[in-house]
């Protein structure tokens, strides 16, 4: 029987269980540190986070927010960590992906490209040739990398945006959804609109 615990029981989660299932793992168990969730799914949440070093099997950890992935999967033994490709993903031969890294139905990842540890590369999106993702990079629905462009760590990639050739973005950003970035990134901080362009502050506390 091929086991496998996943740490966190949300929506990422349900959609890490069913790409296990496809790649062949029959006993799926989940944590989360939110008591009162007992169920992901048809899965069981069998105990916070905490447990997963008293429970035999593969680990994902499947949480949307990079830092907090980070810190999660990096107190888990190398070893023991999953890497999941959902079957209908096409990913060139040469691709290097590192442990902790999912990526989703109907994605593109091609040839040349280094995509990191802990990363996301969701569903339908697509990194093209000679790209390279630092770890816990998470590339969100239908975004799409161009070309030879690198993403420094911990960089969220909005749904629907798109990065053009050879364009560097530094770690720590917020690519929001929908933006279309032309030119290199070099701050950490939250980018907007078409062409992108870093979000002024307005006193009050927004999120995308």
């Amino acid at each position: 029987m091929k086991k496998i615990v996943i740490i966190g029981a949300s929506g990422h989660g349900k959609v890490a269980a069913d790409i296990a299932l496809k790649c062949g793992y029959t006993d799926i168990v989940f944590l989360d540190d939110n008591i009162s969730i007992k169920n992901c799914g048809r899965h069981s949440v069998v105990g916070s986070n905490d447990r997963v070093e008293d429970i035999n099997g593969d680990v994902i950890v499947a949480i949307g927010n990079s830092a907090a992935r980070r810190r999660i999967q990096e107190s888990i033994e190398e070893e023991r960590l999953a890497v999941l490709i959902h079957p209908d993903a096409v990913v060139a031969e040469d691709v290097t992906i590192g442990s902790g890294t999912v990526v989703m139905a109907g994605t593109v990842i091609n040839p040349g490209s280094m995509i990191g540890r802990g990363c996301i590369i969701n569903t339908c999106a697509s990194v093209d040739h000679d790209c390279k993702l630092g770890d816990y990079v998470h590339v969100a629905v239908g975004a799409h990398l161009a070309g030879s462009v690198e993403v420094g760590d911990e960089t969220w990639i909005g749904a629907g945006a798109t990065v053009s050739n050879n364009i560097e973005i530094c770690g720590r950003c917020m690519i929001g959804a929908g933006a279309v970035v032309v030119k290199d990134i070099e701050e950490a901080a939250t980018y907007l609109g078409v062409p992108a362009r870093q979000k002024q502050e307005t006193g009050f506390k927004d999120q995308l």
